[in-house]
């Protein structure tokens, strides 16, 4: 920033609105993709280590070395395979959000208390039915609590998928910032990943209350 210059360019924020909304959108929509499909994988995993708990420790031990890859080595390793697209970018950020839906889905179905799963028997539910109408709405809020976590984790990792080509605020950081010496381009990004994480959190527990009403009035 050159002596006079002003701490942050207003000018240049409404001279280019259309470009942070690109990247805004491009931001969100690798968050959403990614988190969505990690989720879907994770539930499946879950419910498999939850059947055949031998398998447990495995998808553990593969789930945690993958989350441990630095994010640009995961990315360069994928590129052979998906080349500079957002496909690598969003599986990348797949995997990295196994560790953490996989152990927290794991651990709320396995909080479920016996003498519940005993009632439910006794009710006469199936295998499905129990799971779907007593285990899983009492496992609900530690399941979307791991939600929260993925979604906050992944969009400070969106950031990072810039290195290869890609998009999102990390385009305004890094492309528009730091390699141009642009330091309102730079605070305008990461004021905005803030705001997105904070807003994507207070949503996810918004979900959660409304789904969750018995838990809300039992704090009450």
């Amino acid at each position: 920033m050159s002596e006079g210059e002003p701490f942050i360019r207003f000018d240049w924020i409404v001279d280019n609105l259309d470009e942070i909304a690109q990247r805004l959108g491009e931001h969100v929509l690798m968050v959403v993709a990614s988190v969505a499909v990690g989720f879907v994988i994770s539930f499946g995993l879950a419910i498999v280590a939850r059947r055949y708990p031998r398998t447990h420790g495995t998808i553990l031990a593969v789930t945690g070395t993958i989350y441990a890859i630095p994010s640009l080595a995961l990315f360069v390793l994928l590129i052979p395979l998906t080349g500079l697209t957002v496909a690598t970018g969003i599986v990348a950020l797949v995997l990295y959000t196994l560790l953490i839906l996989f152990r927290n889905i794991v651990t709320a179905l396995e909080g479920v208390p016996p003498d519940v799963i005993e009632a439910a028997n006794g009710m006469g539910y199936g295998a499905a039915q129990r799971f779907w109408r007593v285990e899983l709405p009492i496992a609900l809020p530690i399941v979307v609590a791991g939600l929260r976590i993925a979604t906050v984790t992944t969009i400070g990792l969106v950031t990072v998928t810039t290195f290869i080509g890609l998009g999102g605020l990390g385009y305004l950081i890094i492309n528009s910032g730091t390699r141009r010496f642009f330091p309102t381009s730079i605070y305008v990004g990461v004021l905005l990943c803030v705001v997105l994480a904070v807003l994507a959190d207070l949503a996810l527990l918004w979900i959660q209350r409304r789904l969750t009403p018995w838990a809300r009035a039992r704090q009450a």
